[in-house]
């Protein structure tokens, strides 16, 4: 990242220290880095030393189950051949586990928890002095195409793409000698078409290899040899696209990437900041006409340590085009001669998945994967409805109710601890947490310490309810709200955070004191922190619960109404109960604060029995145009009427 800083040996006051440096000159330098960046754009349009033309590929949801990967049972030869004189990335994470926000990481160069684009389906403003990565290639004087799919979180310019559609193709470009930048979508390995039936399966299901918390049913066997069934196709239309360049004659002058856009489709990859959900395959092609761009370690069937994720492909871009990427974008060039240092750490994350509320950060140094875990009181399985259209979730969450899953199988359907730790060398499925292991203790620090101090360094708003984040950014970015210490004193809402979130500690005086702060966001996590402690604190906090019933934060009331409708009295909870009916409409309030009041409604269950007939009445949507996060509300609510 640029700016950053060696975490691994820094205190929690030095920490603190950074973020606050970081607050207060990150956003000096924008106009002046985007202005460096056209200039250095504009020069090398017009200089006369031929440049590559660079190709994309990439496909969905899929991790690097592929032949040149080691994976015994994937068959893909035309990517095995490309990585036979290719450079293989061992560790490269998307830094989301799902499409849109891991695609925000890549059309910005950004992490999408510093411009609020980390939650599932949002579209929200950059600062005008923000290019994204097609703007300033194009600025460099490349043809610039997209066939087809975008599904960014961030609000983009009608004139991004030359072409952005089924026909986009470096063919299209007005001239020959015009360098091009192409990237091609394939789709057939998406998640939803591992469920498609009927398929006559090619691959033999009964040597599919299987994930250790995944239970051996036919229906997960099926499942996954489904997904090698997509990766094979995957691998004809890389082969197909690959063919073309080469009939076209520019094989010998055009930089091949191909990459997948997070791990696989099956449930607890996708969505979850694992490596299992983060990882995916990388290979770079560089002809010899360019090899000067090339790393020192490129060759032939060579293998690359350099840890990379997604928010380094957009510097990585312009160095390849003689362009020095501006200094906002928060990734590394990792080839061409602005190419920087190697990151020490990854960054991954999950926020709101569709429907569903979840605040989770992680971090590997290519050994050890790291998870902390803000919501520990929400299990893993939530029900997404889009998740459970998959055979193999259908089939997990019925033998756990059955009681038929073993203890690994059996933790996805159970809520979180605060902190996970994994050793990928010994335990690659990630399901053996050595976070309480005295042997591992300072590696968990360490790693601890590297999230934390991340959050900072970006100024995570993610630790904001996404109505909230919307709220304070209002009239502005979310990304300049965030740089605002006097709008965002995110160090204060970590701490606040980080302590609500600890079951492991009991600082029930501190979060009372906490639920009176000036800020909401200080107050949210107080009150969630009571609420996460449950019937312990259920006496000594109702009086501090029932007045934040009437707090002038609607999050702080969904919370606080969650935690009496749990554990107040019944008076309190019916009290409670209606606050978060009245809550939950969506013609009366934002649909990230219905979305926040159903999650809390549906995860009472029968205690919200005295409001299911008016939440059961109320409309699945405002009834006017409004943003893609609107249908989850109506998600929510027919699960909740039962019509899942």
């Amino acid at each position: 990242m640029k700016k950053g800083w060696n975490w691994s040996s820094g205190s929690w006051m030095l920490v603190l220290l950074a973020g606050l440096v970081g607050s207060l000159s990150g956003g000096a330098s924008l106009c002046s880095a985007s202005e460096s960046a056209s200039e250095s754009a504009s020069e090398s349009a017009g200089a006369a030393t031929p440049r590559p033309n660079i190709l994309w590929i990439t496909s969905e949801d899929n991790g690097p189950q592929l032949g040149a990967y080691g994976d015994a049972y994937a068959d893909t030869p035309n990517l095995d051949r490309l990585a036979e004189r290719s450079l293989r990335y061992q560790t490269c994470w998307s830094n989301a586990p799902v499409c849109a926000p891991a695609r925000t990481a890549l059309i910005s160069g950004m992490y999408p928890t510093s411009t609020g684009g980390q939650a599932m389906r949002s579209r929200v403003q950059l600062p005008d002095s923000m290019e994204l990565y097609p703007t300033l290639m194009r600025q460099a004087g490349y043809w610039c195409t997209n066939n087809s799919k975008t599904d960014y979180n961030v609000k983009t310019p009608e004139d991004l793409w030359h072409q952005s559609n089924r026909q986009a193709h470096w063919r299209n470009r007005p001239s020959a000698e015009m360098p091009f930048l192409s990237v091609f979508n394939i789709t057939v390995s998406h998640e939803s078409q591992l469920r498609k039936r009927p398929h006559t399966l090619v691959h033999d299901p009964a040597k599919a290899p299987l994930p250790a918390y995944h239970p051996d049913t036919p229906e997960v066997r099926h499942d996954w040899a489904q997904y090698y069934d997509k990766m094979t196709e995957i691998d004809a239309g890389v082969g197909e696209i690959l063919a073309e360049l080469e009939a076209d004659g520019l094989s010998d002058s055009t930089i091949i990437f191909y990459y997948g856009d997070h791990g696989s489709g099956m449930p607890r990859s996708k969505r979850w900041p694992y490596s299992s959900g983060l990882r995916v395959p990388l290979i770079v092609h560089i002809p010899e006409a360019f090899r000067q761009l090339a790393p020192a370690d490129y060759r032939a069937n060579g293998v690359s340590d350099r840890l990379v994720s997604f928010v380094d492909f957009a510097p990585t871009l312009l160095s390849l085009a003689g362009v020095e990427p501006p200094e906002y974008l928060q990734g590394e060039a990792f080839l061409g001669p602005h190419a920087g240092p190697a990151h020490e750490y990854l960054f991954g994350f999950r926020g709101r998945m569709d429907e569903r509320i979840d605040l989770v950060r992680s971090v590997t140094d290519g050994r050890f994967v790291y998870l902390r875990h803000f919501m520990p009181h929400e299990i893993y399985g939530q029900h997404v409805s889009y998740m459970f259209q998959t055979p193999t979730t259908q089939v997990w969450e019925r033998m756990h109710r059955e009681g038929k899953l073993d203890e690994v199988q059996a933790k996805f359907w159970k809520e979180k601890p605060v902190h996970e730790l994994y050793d990928l060398a010994n335990d690659p499925d990630e399901v053996v947490n050595l976070a309480d292991d005295p042997a591992h203790a300072e590696t968990l620090e360490r790693l601890a310490a590297a999230v934390r101090g991340w959050m900072l360094e970006v100024r995570d708003v993610g630790l904001l309810p996404e109505g909230e984040m919307h709220r304070r950014a209002e009239g502005t970015t979310i990304y300049e709200m965030a740089q605002d210490p006097q709008q965002y004193p995110v160090e204060r809402v970590l701490a606040i955070a980080e302590l609500a979130s600890d079951r492991r500690e009991n600082p029930t005086q501190a979060l009372l004191a906490a639920t009176a702060d000036p800020d909401s966001a200080v107050r949210y996590w107080a009150v969630l922190g009571l609420t996460i402690r449950g019937e312990a604190v259920a006496e000594a906090a109702s009086a501090t619960l029932l007045a934040a019933l009437e707090d002038r934060s609607p999050d702080v009331r969904v919370a606080a109404a969650e935690g009496l409708a749990r554990y107040g009295s019944p008076e309190q909870r019916g009290r409670a109960l209606q606050v978060l009916a009245e809550l939950s409409d969506v013609r009366e309030h934002s649909e990230y604060t219905a979305m926040a009041a159903l999650n809390a409604i549906e995860a009472l269950g029968e205690t919200a029995e005295p409001v299911r007939a008016t939440i059961a009445a109320l409309p699945n949507t405002s009834g006017q145009e409004g943003p893609r996060t609107e249908s989850y509300v109506g998600r929510l609510l027919n699960t909740i009427r039962g019509e899942r």
